[in-house]
């Protein structure tokens, strides 16, 4: 059963206590609220700003399992405080560990300032949960697909546009990557795993796909340097680091580019274009 007191109460608390600034937001020179408007956390969680300040007010249907878990990331809530949340909405908490796409308060964070760079949180199977900006610009929104096309090395095989993404030369590489740390992820999960599901799709849709997987090679691992194709700007050699979430096997990664670089002057004219872009779409 929902506990409407309590999930209002909380709601307010959890909104009251972040700051602008906590979730990437401007604070802006005029604020008179200590914490988020509602409205701000509504565009957080993408959904009406009534329909949350009706969750405030204890009204409204019962909140759907995808909406709670959509408010829990916008209100950068710990795991902890996620199942707390999705109890208190009458529902089982999600599981956790690696199939989980609730994203560490912490590194959220850590993406919300990299607004300067092209970054991105990424599952281990390469669904990316949330882009920087200059992410989106450098590669596209690709928090948008859905089913087994949420995963970089699925699209690779399977989707044409994905390759053009990166330099030619690396495409052989890339393709022995995708298919030995696929290879890597399902004897770590198991037969009943994601992993196993997005091999059966690939050995029968992918002629390559099939030809790697009969090599049974393991352990390949990505270059520290990529190589993009950006269709206005070219090629943009940029470094990849890492960081790794271990509870939820998600990694955040941080492209930049060797100061003086070519590269690195149009990771600053990229930045531009991105902006152009998003004031053109709005």
């Amino acid at each position: 059963m929902i506990d409407r007191p309590g999930l209002a109460a909380f709601l307010r608390r959890r909104r009251e206590s972040l700051q602008p600034e906590d979730v990437g937001l401007p604070r802006g020179h005029r604020r008179r609220t200590s914490g988020l408007r509602r409205e701000e956390v509504a565009a957080l969680c993408h959904m009406s700003t009534d329909y949350y300040a009706r969750l405030e007010r204890e009204r409204g249907p019962q909140p759907s399992e995808q909406m709670i878990a959509s408010i829990a990331q916008g209100l950068h809530l710990s795991l902890d405080e996620r199942d707390h949340l999705f109890r208190l909405a009458g529902h089982h908490p999600p599981v956790r560990g690696a199939d989980s796409d609730h994203v560490n308060p912490g590194m959220l964070r850590i993406l919300d300032r990299l607004d300067d760079t092209p970054a991105e949180i990424v599952t281990e199977l390469g669904e990316t949960l949330c882009q920087s900006p200059l992410g989106v610009a450098l590669t596209g929104d690709t928090t948008g697909f859905t089913g087994p096309a949420r995963s970089s090395g699925y699209r690779w095989f399977t989707d044409p546009a994905t390759r053009r993404l990166y330099a030619p030369e690396d495409h052989r590489f890339l393709s022995r990557m995708y298919a030995s740390g696929l290879r890597g992820i399902l004897a770590l999960r198991g037969p009943a795993s994601r992993a196993a599901h997005l091999a059966d799709l690939l050995l029968a849709q992918s002629a390559e796909f099939r030809a790697l997987w009969e090599d049974h090679e393991i352990g390949i691992h990505p270059h520290e340097t990529k190589r993009f194709v950006h269709p206005e700007l070219g090629r943009l050699e940029l470094n990849c680091q890492r960081l790794l979430d271990p509870q939820q096997s998600h990694s955040l990664m941080v492209y930049t580019a060797v100061p003086g670089s070519e590269s690195h002057e149009k990771l600053q004219l990229l930045s531009v274009i991105g902006t152009q872009t998003v004031r053109s779409d709005g």
